[in-house]
C-alpha cells in the first residue's frame, strides 16, 4: 500500500527544507545579523513569519520546545533583528545552501510554477505557522522560492499534526517521546528541545500510566503504536483536505518525481542535519 499523497509530498519537500537547519550555516547567518548562537537564530528564523511574537506564542505554536529554552531567545531576538530581516536572511540562506547541494534555477523554476498557487488554496483555520508562511510573498530567486513553498507545506502539516496530538490528549513533549520511541534517541531529543531530565521523565511516566509506553524499555506499547499511527493518518487527511488536494494525486506523483533527484542531492550533500533525519520534525 503506497503512502498517502500528502505524506509523500511532505517527505519530498521536507528534505529540501532541512539544509536551512544546518547548525554551522544557521549560526553564521544569525551572527551576521547580530543574533546570538544557533538556537536563537533558528527560533527567530522559524517564528519570524508570525511577527515579533512573545515566547509563549512560540512555545504554543512550535509545540515541543521547553519554555525556558525558548525564553532565552524570544523575544530578545526581536530587539536585535526585526522579523522581516530574519525572513529575508533565511530565504537567502536556504537559496545558498540548496544551490550548494545542486539545486539550480532551471530545476527549481518549473517546480515553483507547479506549486505557486498552493499557498492561497490552503485552509489555514487553526494553523498559525501555516497561515503565516502561506501569506509571505515568494522570493524572486526561484531556489529560495522553492524552499519557501516547502516551508509552507511543512508548517501547514505541522500545525495539523500538533492538533491531532492535542485531540488525542498528548502534549508536545509527550509526542516527542512517542516519535522517537523506536529510534532510541530520547536523550538527543531531550537536549535538542531543552527539557530537563525531570520534565522528560514525568512526560514518559504519564504515557506509561496511559499504557502507551513500556515502563522498562521506553518503547511504544501496542496501544501506543496504534495511537501514533492514527495521529499520522489524521495528519495526512488534514493536510489533504486542508488544501493539498488541489494538486490531485497525479499532480503529487509528478511533483514528487521531479523532486526525487533534488532530495537525493541534498541528502548526499551532508547538509541535512542528523537530528531531523533521525527524529522527524513535525512537532
Amino acid at each position: 500500500m503506497s503512502a498517502h499523497p500528502a505524506r509523500r509530498l511532505w517527505h519530498s519537500l521536507e528534505t529540501l527544507y532541512q539544509p536551512a537547519l544546518s547548525v554551522a550555516h544557521t549560526r553564521a547567518a544569525g551572527k551576521e545579523l547580530g543574533l546570538r548562537g544557533f538556537w536563537m537564530t533558528l527560533l527567530a528564523f522559524r517564528s519570524s513569519p508570525l511577527g515579533a511574537v512573545d515566547a509563549a506564542t512560540v512555545v504554543a505554536t512550535f509545540g515541543g520546545f521547553a519554555p525556558e529554552m525558548v525564553g532565552k531567545a524570544i523575544p530578545a531576538a526581536w530587539a536585535l533583528v526585526p522579523p522581516a530581516m530574519c525572513i529575508e536572511r533565511r530565504n537567502a540562506l536556504a537559496g545558498e545552501l540548496l544551490r550548494e547541494a545542486g539545486v539550480t534555477d532551471e530545476i527549481a523554476g518549473p517546480l515553483v510554477e507547479r506549486l505557486a498557487g498552493l499557498p492561497s488554496a490552503l485552509e489555514t483555520t487553526g494553523r498559525p505557522l501555516g497561515a503565516a508562511n502561506a501569506a509571505l510573498p515568494l522570493p524572486d530567486d526561484p531556489v529560495a522560492a522553492l524552499w519557501q513553498l516547502a516551508s509552507t507545506v511543512r508548517e501547514h502539516r505541522g500545525d495539523g499534526h500538533l492538533a491531532a496530538w492535542v485531540a488525542a490528549g498528548v502534549t508536545g513533549l509527550q509526542a516527542h517521546h512517542m516519535l522517537v520511541a523506536d529510534l532510541g534517541q530520547h536523550e538527543m531529543m531531550r537536549e535538542l528541545r531543552g527539557w530537563t531530565p525531570e520534565e522528560w521523565s514525568e512526560a514518559a511516566a504519564a504515557l506509561v500510566a496511559r499504557g502507551l509506553l513500556d515502563a522498562d524499555s521506553g518503547a511504544l506499547t501496542t496501544a501506543g503504536r496504534e495511537l501514533r499511527d492514527k495521529v499520522e493518518q489524521q495528519t495526512d487527511e488534514l493536510s489533504w483536505s486542508g488544501g493539498l488536494s488541489v494538486l490531485g494525486e497525479e499532480g503529487v506523483d509528478k511533483i514528487c518525481a521531479e523532486l526525487a533527484p533534488l532530495a537525493s542531492s541534498v541528502r548526499g550533500s551532508g547538509l541535512a542535519p542528523l537530528f531531523t533525519l533521525l527524529a522527524g520534525s513535525e512537532v
